[in-house]
């Protein structure tokens, strides 16, 4: 899932310092799952800003929605009938959500109160790690099902660089190296001499360097 933090509360508030009636919009996709724009923030987004125009002796209108998604023309639909009621609208989902609730509304204003950070799962409560780079061309079968690109510092995908020590990346003793627990895992399985193969450098031009990248479904294209 994208894993995304709120933005600070005093920069969304010096975002819509001129607005006296806002709409704060969530999502209902991954960052309800990392519990950033679900409803129950929203609904905590929406009392803190208002306490705090209150503090300034002033009234901020706050209306509250909800949609299933922010990344799809269908939900963002919902939205038509009211978008233009209010001086402007905040996203309270990735960055993605802002963009597209921009490009179907142009003459409204969108802000967004979060920080994209990166693709990654739970490993426990409240704890998010990043699994995934998005380079477009996914080569973990190469690794046991573990990515370097995204989990190596360097993103190195032919050996350790050796720099770690005990497990550990360079950079810091709490992040773990991901080549140690590679090695390790070919090593337990007796397949040591997978990573001894010789494999062409990775094609990144379906990574992002190559430009806004799209994916097309023809079956699915009317």
């Amino acid at each position: 899932m994208i894993v995304a933090d709120r933005k600070p509360l005093d920069e969304i508030q010096e975002m819509i310092k001129d607005y006296d009636k806002i709409m704060l919009v969530g999502c209902k996709g991954c960052v309800t799952v990392c519990n950033v724009g679900g409803l129950k923030e929203v609904q905590i987004l929406a009392s803190a800003l208002r306490i705090g125009r209150k503090k300034d002796g002033r009234t901020l209108h706050v209306e509250e929605r909800m949609l299933e998604r922010q990344c799809d023309p269908e939900y963002i639909e919902q939205l038509r009938d009211s978008y233009d009621s209010v001086d402007a609208v905040l996203s309270m989902a990735c960055g993605v959500g802002p963009q597209f609730l921009s490009e179907t509304y142009p003459s409204q204003r969108f802000y967004p109160t979060v920080n994209t950070k990166f693709f990654g799962g739970a490993v426990q409560h409240g704890i998010w790690d990043e699994r995934c780079a998005g380079c477009g061309t996914c080569v973990i079968h190469y690794f046991d099902g573990l990515c370097p690109i995204a989990r190596c510092s360097k993103s190195l995908q032919h050996g350790p660089c050796g720099g770690s020590a005990d497990g550990k990346c360079e950079i810091s003793k709490e992040t773990e190296c991901i080549w140690d627990t590679i090695v390790k895992k070919k090593v337990d399985q007796g397949r040591l001499e997978d990573l001894r193969l010789y494999r062409a450098p990775k094609d990144w031009r379906t990574a992002r360097d190559g430009g806004p990248r799209r994916s097309i479904r023809e079956e699915l294209v009317k």
